[in-house]
């Protein structure tokens, strides 16, 4: 398997090696693919995965592509990068077009970051009193959010807040993948309730 990763990470330096200077760090247990700095694709088991913002999900989606499914302390997350099948990889034109607009949008995302927008309130299901609520425990921004985990997070705000409930764990879970706590598939949905419940007293 890691061969075909490292295989597959030479091959998308050799397709897209006019994005820009192309570069590899470690990243979801595979390698996070970038072009001057700013990362657009992950490639992980042999299989590549290009980054998609909000706007460009309806576009990944129309084509057929799947999320990555990336798992953490064995949890199954649904990431915001999408799978790059055969077909594609036989389209070089229009895999290089996807995956300059998925360093494009990514660099939109940077420069939005560094202009404040770090704010827990602009994640979703994050309203201004669960930020109000976050701030209180230490969790001041989206890197400490995805820092703590949901978990952790829901932790620290249960030592303040006895009576938070399962939607503010599923809210928490929802927040750090990008999605409202309803779109959460349901293995998360049922791996988080179990926690939920083995932590609420008896």
């Amino acid at each position: 398997m890691h061969g075909r990763t490292i295989a597959r990470v030479a091959q998308a330096k050799a397709c897209f090696n006019t994005l820009g200077t192309i570069t590899t760090r470690s990243q979801f247990g595979g390698y996070g693919l970038l072009a001057d700095g700013v990362m657009f694709a992950v490639v992980a088991d042999g299989e590549m995965y290009l980054r998609a913002t909000k706007s460009l999900e309806s576009e990944f989606r129309a084509r057929g592509m799947v999320n990555m499914v990336y798992s953490k302390r064995g949890v199954p997350i649904i990431m915001r990068y999408y799978w790059v099948d055969h077909q594609l990889w036989g389209e070089p034109q229009a895999l290089f077009t996807l995956a300059w607009q998925a360093k494009r949008e990514a660099n939109k995302e940077i420069q939005s970051r560094s202009r404040g927008s770090r704010r827990l309130k602009g994640l979703p299901n994050i309203d201004a009193g669960l930020e109000r609520l976050l701030w209180r425990v230490g969790i001041r921004d989206v890197y400490d959010l995805r820092l703590q985990g949901a978990k952790g997070s829901f932790q620290k705000l249960m030592r303040q807040q006895k009576k938070l409930g399962l939607k503010a764990l599923l809210s928490l879970a929802g927040a750090i993948a990008g999605y409202h706590h309803a779109a959460l598939p349901d293995e998360i949905r049922g791996e988080l309730s179990a926690w939920f419940n083995q932590q609420m007293p008896q």
